[in-house]
């Protein structure tokens, strides 16, 4: 059993994508980070990060004390290694793999995440901001429409764990969507992604974790979610 710390996130979509994919029995604990349950000292001692995505699982491949993973790449490389999916059968395939979900990590995922922050959430228009990170999005969009010509996935016509990480961070912002008209290898991948009976059972789940999803924030989740942490008192 694995137990998933998890907000309906790009970041927390990754891991629900390869947990409903290989089909292995989790629990979702839920992380409200607009409640600031990312600060709460038995979530920090496992993911001192205070962010989510984290998991334990009670039955690692060693048999031994139950194992913790934060970050969602980390989380990602540790299912595929347990379970032996999703990441290539040979050394050749894990690194082609692996330089991919590095991508994600530092580049697909915080340029997306920071345009969505300056176009979306942001107190007041930053304009030199707004154009920085939507530059910088679409040119890793045109890098992955490239990489994916001749391609059925990001690294070749297998769905691997780079898939996974990087089809939540496309186009994640409905109130600032960008425009995917220039990469027709990334829609046509994102929608053959989208079709997976798995992606869609991991998207559900949305609803049933937080109900007001969608939904303007408010003073007090801004202040939790951007970086100035809990009231202190």
């Amino acid at each position: 059993m694995i137990d998933l710390y998890y907000w309906p996130t790009p970041n927390g979509h990754k891991i629900t994508l390869f947990l409903e994919e290989a089909g292995l029995e989790y629990r979702i604990k839920p992380v409200n980070i607009g409640k600031g349950d990312q600060f709460d000292p038995g979530f920090l001692a496992f993911s001192p990060n205070n962010k989510m995505p984290a998991i334990i699982d009670h039955a690692p491949a060693d048999g031994g004390e139950p194992v913790s993973v934060f970050e969602s790449g980390a989380i990602l490389l540790y299912l595929a290694n347990k379970t032996g999916r999703f990441f290539g059968g040979d050394v050749r395939r894990k690194v082609e793999v692996n330089q991919w979900l590095m991508w994600q990590m530092g580049g697909l995922g915080p340029m997306t995440g920071q345009y969505g922050h300056f176009t979306v959430y942001a107190p007041e228009p930053v304009p030199y901001a707004i154009e920085r990170y939507t530059n910088e999005a679409q040119r890793l969009l045109a890098v992955l429409d490239r990489r994916l010509a001749g391609r059925a996935f990001i690294t070749g016509e297998d769905y691997t764990i780079a898939d996974m990480a990087s089809y939540p961070w496309i186009n994640p912002y409905d109130k600032a969507p960008l425009d995917l008209g220039p990469y027709p290898e990334v829609r046509r991948w994102h929608a053959a992604i989208a079709a997976r009976p798995a992606t869609q059972r991991a998207y559900a789940l949305t609803a049933q974790v937080n109900p007001d999803a969608g939904k303007p924030l408010g003073e007090e989740e801004r202040r939790l979610l951007f970086g100035k942490g809990p009231t202190r008192g």
